[in-house]
Formats: structure tokens, C-alpha cells, sequence
């Protein structure tokens, strides 16, 4: 899209609330209609939006398909999604139509891999088990028996995803003297590896018959839909827990039911779901899995860094420039 062809004051619209900061930032400099209500839109809401804006301002809850897009043909230029992952916009659509999509890589990784580390610990602690025993009321005091977990120092931890979020999460692994092993797509360099103190392993089936927690952390595209299903879950072995806090599709959650339930695994720690914000019902029911509601990266600094990453790449696009985090189909 040509310089002249983008306008200087672009008519945004945003499909949730942000940060107040933000969404006063972003009235400066923009035309900007903002949500009232704070409710994921329906596909004919998001259509609709998108063909009265410049630019669309979606996140993770808003699905932008193809037919989105078709709605926006002749004005929606720009997609300045808020957030990283972009599994949920219809990237070889946008650029058949000319839209570009940018995202906010890097803002959240820290918060995202502290969020890891809780689970990490509290799922073998069993820390969600005990904070509903004492709210209960039914707690009669210490006994060296009761609420035994397991210890995580010394235990091998297997990190599939080696981007921004699992090397972070490698780094406070050190901490707490986990062993780590890891599966990419492509090896770290040796001088990476070195400093993470992280082995590769090439073969998937490996990592997970060899871990004692697995925690997962590569993006959710085709490739990687139920990279985890019933034939590598049946893999784990029963003394591992294991972690989620990148998106739910990445494993069979059907299949990791059936293992929890039968007690063929020992726990799991889920930010992320399948078909969230639904939950099955037969999650909630068991005790060896902590669940939280999909805020691994909701923190004050995290959501303001991330609107403000949103605004510079809309500036920079009105400006007439490629803005920085520009991303592509074949995205990952």
C-alpha cells in the first residue's frame, strides 16, 4: 500500500477494552471507536467492524476468517492485533486482500514464563489442592502424612517450543535445579544451549518418555494442532505432570481426560483450553489439575507494553513505513 494511500488520522476500531492509558493514547492520535461493553464479537459484529475501519484492533477472542476480511475489502488495511499469537486471523486471506497484520512478539514472555513457573511448582505441590482444604474448613492441622506432593528440584523438565517463553522459562528452571531437555524445530546454537544449560532432543516421543514434567510452549498453527494427541499421551509416563499455558488446541484435551481420570498421569497445570472459555466439566472435577483462566500475561506492565507496541505499529504503518512487527503468512 502506497504511502499517500494511508490515512494520517486512521479510523480504528478496537474489539475490547485496553488499558486506559492506552485507549486514551490511542484517541490522541487516532479516530478511534472503542468497546463498551468488553464482549467478544460475533462473527457478524467483527464483519461489520471491519468494514467501517482502517484499522481493526482485534485479540485472541476474535475470530478474523475470511469472511471478516471480505467485509473490510476496500478500507481495512491494517490488522494491529493485541497480543502475539495470531492463530486466530486468517493470514493467507489478509494477504490476498492486501491487509497487513502485525502482532506484539517479546512483551509478554516474562510474564508468561513466571505464570509456567507457578505451575510448575504448584501442580506437583499440589498448592491448589491445599488452598481448598483450608478454605473448606475442614483442615484439622499438620500431620507428616497429609498433602504429601512431589519435590521439583532434580526432577527433568521438557520444554517443547524453544521461542522467547520457553527459554525463559529454561532460565528460572536453573533456579530450582530442574534438569532441561527441549524439542524445536531447530536446534539452538551450541553458545544458547550452553547458557540455558538445555539439551535438545530431536524426537518428541523421546522428550516426553523421558521427562518428569513436560511444559508447552510452540504457537498454535496447523502443524501443531493436537501435537500432543492420544498416541504421544499415551507415551507419558504416570508420574508425569504436565503444563499449558500456550493455547489449548496444541493438545487432544479428550484424550489428556481419559489419561487424568484413569490416574494414568499425575497431574496438569492448564491456563489454556480447548474450547475456552468452556471448560469440560470433567476438568473441574478433578483435583490433580490446576486451572486458571487464561492469564499467563495479565499483568498491568504486560497489557500496557503490549497496547503500546499496538499504537507504534499503526504509526509507523500511517507514517507509510512496514511496521516493525509485521507478520507474515507461514507465520511461527
Amino acid at each position: 500500500m502506497a504511502k499517500q494511500d494511508r490515512p494520517r488520522r486512521p479510523r480504528l476500531v478496537v474489539t475490547r477494552r485496553l488499558p486506559p492509558q492506552i485507549e486514551a493514547r490511542m484517541s490522541e492520535l487516532f479516530d478511534v471507536e472503542l468497546s463498551e461493553g468488553d464482549l467478544a464479537l460475533n462473527p457478524q459484529a467483527l464483519a461489520a467492524a471491519a468494514a467501517r475501519c482502517d484499522v481493526l484492533v482485534p485479540t485472541i477472542t476474535d475470530h478474523v476468517d475470511a469472511a471478516v476480511i471480505a467485509a473490510g475489502r476496500g478500507r481495512l488495511q491494517l490488522i494491529a492485533n493485541f497480543g502475539n499469537g495470531v492463530d486466530h486471523i486468517d493470514l493467507k486471506a489478509a494477504r490476498a486482500a492486501g491487509v497487513i497484520v502485525t502482532n506484539t512478539p517479546g512483551v509478554l514472555t516474562e510474564d508468561t514464563a513466571d505464570m509456567t513457573m507457578a505451575l510448575i511448582l504448584s501442580v506437583p505441590r499440589r498448592l491448589a489442592e491445599g488452598e481448598k482444604l483450608v478454605r473448606s474448613g475442614s483442615w484439622t492441622g499438620w500431620s507428616p502424612a497429609s498433602m504429601l506432593g512431589h519435590r521439583v528440584s532434580g526432577k527433568r523438565l521438557g520444554i517443547v517450543g524453544m521461542g522467547r517463553i520457553g527459554r525463559a522459562v529454561a532460565r528460572r528452571a536453573a533456579a530450582f535445579h530442574l534438569t532441561v531437555s527441549y524439542h524445536n524445530r531447530h536446534r539452538l546454537p551450541e553458545a544458547v544451549e550452553q547458557e540455558l544449560a538445555a539439551r535438545y532432543e530431536p524426537d518428541l516421543d523421546r522428550l516426553l518418555v523421558d521427562s518428569d514434567i513436560v511444559t508447552i510452549h510452540c504457537p498454535h498453527t496447523p502443524e501443531t494442532e493436537n501435537l500432543i494427541d492420544a498416541r504421544r499421551l499415551a507415551l507419558l509416563p504416570e508420574h508425569l505432570y504436565l503444563i499449558n499455558t500456550a493455547r489449548g488446541p496444541i493438545i487432544d484435551e479428550e484424550a489428556l481426560l481419559d489419561r487424568l481420570e484413569r490416574g494414568a498421569i499425575a497431574g496438569a497445570g492448564l491456563d489454556v483450553f480447548a474450547h475456552e472459555p468452556a471448560i469440560d466439566p470433567r476438568l473441574l472435577a478433578l483435583d490433580n489439575v490446576v486451572l486458571l483462566p487464561h492469564m499467563g500475561s495479565a499483568t498491568f506492565e504486560g497489557r500496557a507494553e503490549t497496547g503500546e507496541r499496538v499504537i507504534a505499529n499503526i504509526r509507523q504503518w500511517a507514517d507509510g513505513h512496514r511496521p516493525r512487527d509485521q507478520v507474515f503468512e507461514g507465520w511461527v
